[in-house]
């Protein structure tokens, strides 16, 4: 079981299937190593958004006062559970520098790098690969209940189009015209035209399945339990089924990641932000567009196969737990926002995000270790980032001059 391949995958999210789809391409031989099965984590629970429209982080001026205040509510956007963890203190202590503006900038930025880049290559892979996973190119509407909602989000506006980054405003009746689903009243909409989206554990699935028919090992159940280091070098890895060998190791083990990257040397600021979702048939009449409901803080995704609703985020490490008041918050911002508001029960779903402190994911060289790579940390962005974070991953490894500056996406500006 010990046989060597050129790339161990350690991961068999969408970014560490990603990467193992891209190093096949290159003609390198890979080996997943996934703890349960192939997207089983926060890459099949999503709302399968693809959003170049949306590179704004969350850690933007502002944000350390409206967290303070949600802490008092367990229903709130975003909720930290009181706890003594010195980790997480010094993620939020790194995550609250980064709301100034320059590095709330410079995160926009190196996020649209990637979403930007993703979106074209999606089509490319999907195309390439004939991966069925209902791929929409038909754009998004971030919905507004209230012009106090709008108004309040014009400097965002402003901001993204000094980047290269545009939406359509539309008022209350161009948006009832083109989204009859919404309740009556709504003040406005901005359209993102380029963003698009797919049902995430069918792509997971695909893409397994891509994967395998290229060559390809996928080696399910089997968690990674230590590494054999030698001369600044991983010679094997340890699971329950023996040792694994390679050239070359990444490391695209999601909110999971940090637990083995200490056993590398490396202390990666990455924490679990669990998200909710709730997945239901799809009603009649169904949303035309995905809808990203703005006073809600939560998306709604119509597919042919289905329909679901997703948002929030709560850290309180990795306890799997469905709290029934976030749940609830789903179906109050349905009701809010929408006509036929779901009303069957649904699979209800949570599941945890590798939240970094500045939203950009890190892709790069682990520092010491000269053979082996990380690709993690993408929050809530692992679909829309992903055909990109696997396309820089196979150009680092086969040592070519990579597509993007991969700089800004070092573990090593941590320190």
């Amino acid at each position: 079981m010990s046989d060597r391949v050129d790339v161990l995958v350690i991961g068999g999210g969408v970014i560490g299937l990603a990467c193992a789809n891209a190093l096949l391409d290159a003609g390198r031989s890979v080996r997943v190593l996934e703890r349960e099965r192939p997207g089983s984590g926060a890459s099949e629970g999503n709302c399968g958004l693809i959003t170049p429209g949306h590179a704004l982080p969350l850690t933007r001026p502002g944000m350390v006062g409206k967290v303070l205040r949600w802490m008092l509510r367990s229903d709130s956007p975003i909720y930290v559970r009181p706890r003594l963890d010195w980790d997480f203190c010094r993620w939020a202590w790194r995550a609250a520098r980064s709301c100034r503006p320059e590095s709330m900038l410079a995160t926009l930025r190196g996020r649209a790098r990637l979403l930007e880049s993703s979106r074209d290559l999606y089509v490319e892979l999907l195309e390439g690969n004939g991966l069925s996973c209902e791929w929409q190119p038909a754009g998004l509407l971030e919905v507004f209940a209230t012009e106090e909602a709008m108004e309040e989000t014009e400097p965002e506006r402003r901001l993204l189009e000094e980047n290269g980054i545009g939406a359509e405003l539309l008022d209350r009746e161009e948006l009832s015209r083109r989204e009859p689903a919404l309740r009556d009243g709504m003040a406005g909409a901005c359209w993102y035209e380029r963003d698009a989206h797919l049902r995430p554990d069918a792509l997971v699935s695909e893409l397994a399945r891509a994967v395998r028919g290229k060559g390809g090992r996928i080696d399910e159940g089997c968690p990674v339990s230590g590494f054999a280091i030698e001369g600044g070098r991983v010679t094997a890895v340890s699971t329950v089924d023996g040792e694994r060998r390679a050239g070359h190791y990444v490391l695209a083990a999601g909110a999971w990641s940090p637990r083995l990257g200490r056993s590398l040397g490396a202390r990666l600021p990455v924490q679990p932000g669990k998200g909710y979702s709730v997945t239901f048939t799809r009603p009649e009449p169904c949303p035309r567009h995905p809808l990203l409901l703005r006073e809600a803080n939560m998306a709604v995704t119509p597919w042919e196969s289905g329909y679901r609703i997703g948002g929030t985020m709560e850290f309180s490490g990795f306890d799997e737990r469905l709290t029934r008041a976030r749940l609830d918050a789903l179906h109050a911002g349905t009701r809010r926002f929408l006509k036929h508001p779901p009303l069957a029960s649904g699979e209800e779903w949570c599941g945890f995000r590798p939240m970094t402190p500045d939203e950009l994911p890190i892709i790069g060289p682990l520092p010491g270790i000269s053979n082996a790579l990380a690709a993690t940390g993408h929050g809530m962005m692992g679909v829309s980032m992903a055909p990109a974070t696997g396309r820089l991953v196979a150009e680092m490894i086969e040592g070519v001059e990579t597509f993007v500056d991969p700089a800004p996406y070092s573990p090593a500006r941590w320190g």
